[in-house]
């Protein structure tokens, strides 16, 4: 039989006291929520069950996750979110669960009609991927009382729970390093105020910009899609200003490749006269002839941490409440050029 896993265990793995570990893993304050969350990936990982009793009912449960997706993120080219699908079923399933998944239509969400999964009471919890509707979610919320977990998206409301990258940070980083390249002039697109993480990358934006000493251009601001369904079309919207920038932060690698597909019709080459960053590092194979500059999300640990708060949740034990944000990281690609 396998020795159970100490308090004393992972504090020696991670160099830290058993009090620090302790209430860490009790969600108590006292330290920054970057040791927090390493301490609680530790602890998953070696295995550590707080009591006889939490381990018995973590052995004997197994759950069933319900994951419900908007039909508008669901085309031929929205893989980012068929992605993080398929990565929340297989950490479910190493976790001795499994997921149920449900397409929401458009038309169910605006007459607020209960998925069937809840209908049915076929699952124990679930996890909502990509925006949907607040008043929608609250009616499920409301109707079912089946514990819930936001993954990619918040309302910001005090008393959801939900895991997003950090929007903001990233595209303040993004371009910071367009301004690191030489480029002054720098526009903006997408479509903002229609989620939240779009609307935090352009304040990101906005934020460098401002730091950089360079005015806020209307003309500059370039949406990508329509505001009530999300749907990016390159024929109604990505109008080129007359005055044109010499790079642009897209708030997605899809809209990026879309762009540099505008920009190339119109003559424009990415990246000897025009650079563009995208966001996700993620877009649907052979959308784009070069590889693009962009922040990278880690879906994956997206994914991992949703799993098993909503599991926790769902089974009463203590677990991270409130919106979790991580961060991301940059690559270097092939669409941005030095401007001088």
């Amino acid at each position: 039989m396998a020795k159970a896993v100490r308090l004393k265990d992972i504090a020696d793995r991670i160099g830290v006291s058993t009090v620090t570990v302790s209430k860490a893993l009790s969600g108590q304050k006292g330290m920054s929520e970057e040791l927090r969350e390493k301490i609680n990936a530790l602890a998953n990982d070696m295995g550590y069950v707080p009591s006889v009793s939490r381990k018995q009912d973590y052995v004997s449960k197994s759950y069933t996750l319900g994951v419900l997706i908007s039909e508008n993120y669901m085309g031929a080219y929205s893989s980012f979110y068929t992605r993080m699908h398929q990565q929340v079923s297989q950490i479910a399933m190493d976790k001795g669960c499994f997921t149920m998944l449900e397409v929401i239509s458009v038309s169910n969400e605006k007459n607020k009609v209960i998925p069937r999964l809840v209908e049915d009471k076929k699952i124990d919890g679930i996890i909502v991927v990509g925006k949907l509707d607040h008043e929608y979610l609250e009616t499920i919320k409301r109707e079912s009382g089946i514990p819930m977990v936001f993954l990619d998206f918040c309302y910001h409301t005090g008393d959801e729970d939900a895991v997003v990258s950090d929007s903001y940070n990233g595209a303040y980083c993004l371009t910071n390093y367009l301004f690191d390249k030489g480029h002054r002039n720098i526009a903006f697109v997408g479509t903002i105020l229609y989620s939240g993480a779009i609307t935090d990358r352009y304040l990101g934006y906005n934020k460098s910009l401002m730091e950089h000493g360079e005015p806020f251009r209307l003309d500059w601001i370039i949406p990508d899609r329509d505001l009530e369904k999300g749907v990016i079309d390159v024929n109604k919207y990505f109008e080129l200003p007359e005055e044109m920038p010499t790079a642009f932060v897209c708030n997605c690698d899809l809209t990026a490749s879309m762009l540099i597909r505008k920009l190339n019709e119109k003559g424009y080459r990415v990246p000897d006269d025009i650079s563009v960053v995208g966001y996700d590092n993620y877009l649907f194979p052979g959308m784009c002839d070069i590889k693009l500059t962009t922040y990278a999300v880690d879906s994956y640990e997206m994914g991992r941490n949703a799993v098993l708060n909503l599991i926790r949740k769902v089974s009463g034990e203590r677990y991270r409440q409130g919106i979790m944000i991580l961060e991301g990281h940059m690559i270097e690609g092939e669409s941005v050029k030095e401007f001088k």
